[in-house]
């Protein structure tokens, strides 16, 4: 279904999460309201600094989050707004407000209901550590691989959703790998993204995440979350492993029986690694199909919900 439709700011959410974020809170939020952006919901993480008296002061309206992380503060923020786009960015001063024109553009051409800003095509020099710069690349090879979706930067903070995507989407990740599991809720229930291009800025202040603590709970969650988005991609995991196996086992079987020795027992476990991984294939192929079907199914539910308003 494709439409042109004007989303106007009094129309949108600026959602900051913050922790200790005074060094460029204040920037982010001017930099909205300089475009007319005056809908901005802070949502803060206990900071111990000035963050929230200085998102106060700038007209901000600021909610101390009930629980910690970054995904629980999401998460809870998500029930608080109703507006019809919300847009969700850091308030370290690493993204610039000016690119949210943007992030909203395929939602107002009617191709995506969830555009992520695209980091890595744009960003100055001390922007990202090395360390930083190389993990973001494995995750988003990994993420590719694994979901068999075109997304270059997965772990970004620059994001644009409609509420029909954001009242939907059902948290759990309490901390830092709450874009991986946006990412993988939208699409599992069979929203579309879009990736546009942004600028990324070096960070004003220390930074919340670390690299090898969240680096491992985000790797792990985009594994664990394989299930939830497509689980027959385990079975194809798991029949490819066994068909390795059979075919490993089987030359060995076949060389050491034209050299006059036979391995009856390993020709058996060969006959079963091979049946075991084409089974797997097959379910894995029929719950593919069926997880399809369920997303169209989704889609045109929606759609006819759209045009019913």
């Amino acid at each position: 279904m494709d439409y042109q439709k004007d989303i106007q700011p009094e129309n949108v959410t600026i959602l900051i999460p913050t922790k200790n974020e005074e060094g460029g809170i204040g920037e982010v939020i001017d930099g909205f309201k300089g475009l007319g952006y005056t809908n901005i919901l802070v949502i803060d993480g206990h900071s111990t600094d000035r963050t929230r008296e200085i998102a106060e002061a700038k007209g901000a309206r600021v909610v101390l989050q009930s629980g910690r992380g970054k995904g629980q503060a999401v998460a809870e923020a998500f029930k608080l707004i109703d507006s019809e786009v919300v847009v969700l960015i850091d308030g370290d001063g690493t993204y610039d407000p000016k690119d949210v024109g943007k992030l909203l553009q395929p939602i107002e051409r009617g191709i995506a209901e969830h555009v992520i800003g695209n980091r890595l095509v744009d960003y100055e020099d001390g922007a990202f550590t090395r360390l930083n710069l190389i993990g973001n690349k494995i995750f988003n090879s990994l993420f590719r691989f694994m979901y068999g979706v075109e997304v270059h930067d997965l772990l970004t903070g620059y994001r644009a959703l409609t509420r029909d995507l954001y009242k939907s989407v059902e948290l759990e990740k309490q901390g830092f790998e709450v874009e991986t599991e946006l990412t993988v809720e939208t699409i599992a229930k069979g929203f579309r993204i879009a990736e546009v291009p942004i600028s990324y800025r070096e960070r004003k202040g220390k930074a919340n995440l670390h690299p090898v603590k969240d680096g491992w709970g985000i790797g792990r969650t985009i594994i664990e979350l394989l299930v939830r988005y497509n689980p027959a991609r385990y079975l194809y995991f798991l029949g490819t492993l066994f068909l390795i196996l059979g075919f490993i086992s089987g030359v060995y079987v076949v060389h050491e029986w034209l050299n006059h020795v036979s391995h009856n027992l390993l020709a058996i476990v060969t006959a079963i690694l091979v049946l075991g991984g084409v089974q797997f294939m097959a379910v894995g192929f029929v719950m593919t199909y069926m997880f399809r079907v369920m997303t169209e199914i989704k889609k045109s539910l929606r759609e006819i919900k759209q045009n019913g308003r």
